[in-house]
């Protein structure tokens, strides 16, 4: 995958939690603001559901508006941490952990930061995630089997969206969507989930590369 697409979608590289079939997360419906009482029991199971997930791994495919993919392994622990490994050749990396989420490319030995707070991989990957307050919900929209929930930080509405994409029969994310602040959009599938598990902290912290002299 071109390197400068990446990492423009970096944003974008937030908490995906099951299997996608790919035909599911494009077929986008058109969002509506939640007004009604099914809405706000949709948006609670929702959140309920997310704070049960509490760490897993998994395989993951990443595709940007392009058509352009890439896969890799991915491992998440709540709160604040994960890590995709992206597959060859050029073995991407991106770590989440100690407020800052870590971009590195070592066919250029080059590194960038991000802070957690300023991606919706920030709002997802909260101790307590709350669909309220720090998260505006700005969109609801449903289907047969398929539920679909759009995220903007309170704070920084401009800085990009997040759409979730759920299974309804039992509710389980599948997929999710995201348009960053210039309008360009990612989408991030896993597949082959295991739930649970307790991963070492060194997994969650990204250590700069001893280059050979």
């Amino acid at each position: 995958m071109n390197r400068r697409i990446l990492l423009g979608a970096l944003p974008a590289l937030a908490l995906t939690l099951a299997a996608l079939p790919l035909g599911v997360a494009h077929a986008q419906l058109a969002p509506s603001a939640p007004t009604t009482p099914q809405d706000q029991g949709d948006i609670d199971a929702i959140q309920t559901y997310l704070n049960g997930v509490k760490s897993l791994q998994a395989r993951f495919l990443q595709v940007d508006a392009n058509g352009n993919s890439v896969g890799g392994n991915v491992w998440m622990m709540r709160p604040g941490r994960m890590r995709f490994e992206y597959d060859g050749p050029d073995k991407l990396l991106l770590v989440a952990g100690h407020g800052l989420l870590v971009y590195y490319d070592p066919a250029v030995k080059q590194t960038t930061n991000i802070f957690l707070s300023a991606t919706p991989l920030g709002l997802l990957l909260q101790d307590n995630l709350k669909l309220s307050g720090d998260v505006t919900v700005t969109g609801i929209a449903r289907a047969k089997g398929q539920i679909q929930l759009s995220l903007v930080r309170t704070s920084k509405p401009s800085a990009g969206t997040i759409t979730l994409i759920f299974a309804t029969d039992p509710l389980t994310l599948r997929s999710w969507i995201i348009r960053d602040a210039q309008g360009r959009q990612t989408q991030i599938s896993l597949y082959d989930v295991k739930y649970g598990g307790d991963y070492p902290n060194s997994m969650f912290t990204f250590v700069g590369p001893q280059f050979e002299h």
